[in-house]
């Protein structure tokens, strides 16, 4: 297996930039995620990673080996890279058998008969799918194609697997067993894969490391957690997490040493670790908070915000409780056994630790853990 590099990478279709000066250090072995909305740039970065995309600017390496500069015109082939691709419609043959789909890599390169069919018959039983070898495509459910498109990828013993959104077309329930058996694979395997998918809960759960893309610029590379917890502007904020971050606009005021947030419907006190904005120019604020750190009560209570119950979605074992406060809406999350009606009138409690406070202006967290 093998690092993957990224330096300077642009594509540009016309004045339709693709990806623009995107810059990525993917670890040997590492389980890396490509995320972002659609459009955004990820299938084309990963497409100039496989070579079925020559870059306007910037570089690929694998490992010390350079295999694409655009400013020398060196680009190694697709067939060259050995890279292995796992896609969207997983492009299995329907003419030929289970074993032939995996075998046919094998094939091309000419490989003796008795090595494929060890080599076929070994990642089968890896993915466990021996059993289908003599099937075709047709006679084969959502999460076996996803399998053995998977097995034609491993037999090949790549560099690098480059996998664009493989999930995207199992039902729900399969894909989370699906999401499980690519992570045991993976440490199983020790490879390296570059993943390329728009669902923000597949990127978290999968995951080693996260580059999220927007509109073909990298906003934020790190962990799961660090960029759930940490992140570092407000389209980050906004695109991880489900419910998504509530946001509300408001204006940093300085009282008697004490920081304070006006959101025009209500003053919210800040804690001592936001002593550092006392300091910035700028003073037009998002105040963002997840909905799992606010807590509610029917008491009024120091620094809490009043609102009204508006909609209730039971969401198995939590309630995502939609709040009106003016013409913001605030969305909480608790337990089902909180007795809660329509139009009842209740006090917000933000956890302080968990506040998130971003530059309107910029869109930047104003503190972030590496701040």
């Amino acid at each position: 297996m093998t690092s993957v590099k990224i330096k300077n990478l642009t594509k540009r279709y016309g004045k339709t930039i693709a990806v623009e000066n995107v810059n990525l250090e993917i670890k040997d072995g590492e389980l890396f995620i490509l995320l972002g909305p659609s459009g955004c740039g990820k299938t084309t970065t990963l497409l100039c990673i496989a070579g079925l995309i020559n870059p306007d600017e910037g570089e690929v390496w694998f490992g010390d080996d350079m295999i694409t500069c655009a400013e020398h015109n060196k680009f190694e082939r697709p067939q060259e890279r050995n890279v292995a691709m796992v896609f969207q419609d997983y492009a299995i043959y329907p003419h030929m058998t289970v074993f032939k789909n995996i075998a046919f890599p094998l094939e091309v390169r000419k490989k003796h008969k008795h090595e494929i069919e060890t080599r076929v018959k070994e990642v089968a039983e890896r993915l466990g799918i021996s059993e289908l070898l003599e099937r075709k495509p047709k006679q084969l459910s959502g999460g076996q194609r996803q399998r053995v498109a998977l097995a034609r990828a491993i037999v090949r013993e790549p560099k690098v697997f480059l996998m664009d959104e493989p999930l995207s077309n199992l039902d729900a329930k399969l894909r989370v067993y699906a999401r499980a058996e690519l992570k045991r694979l993976h440490k199983r395997l020790g490879v390296t894969i570059v993943y390329v998918t728009h669902d923000q809960l597949e990127a978290m759960s999968i995951g080693d490391r996260i580059a999220i893309l927007n509109n073909g610029f990298l906003e934020q590379i790190d962990t799961p957690e660090n960029i759930y917890n940490s992140p570092k502007n407000i389209f980050v904020a906004g695109f991880i997490g489900s419910p998504p971050m509530n946001m509300l606009d408001g204006t940093l005021i300085e009282k008697d040493g004490k920081l304070f947030v006006d959101l025009g419907f209500s003053t919210y006190e800040l804690s001592n670790r936001f002593d550092k904005l006392k300091k910035i120019k700028s003073t037009e604020v998002i105040l963002g908070i997840r909905p799992e750190d606010i807590s509610i009560s029917k008491e009024n209570i120091k620094n809490s915000i009043k609102a009204k119950v508006d909609i209730i979605e039971l969401m198995g074992r939590e309630l995502s409780i939609h709040h009106r406060v003016n013409e913001n809406t605030i969305i909480a999350i608790t337990k089902p056994t909180e007795d809660l009606e329509i139009g009842d009138e209740l006090y917000l409690v933000f956890v302080n630790e968990k506040i998130h406070v971003f530059d309107k202006n910029t869109e930047e967290n104003l503190i972030t853990k590496n701040s």
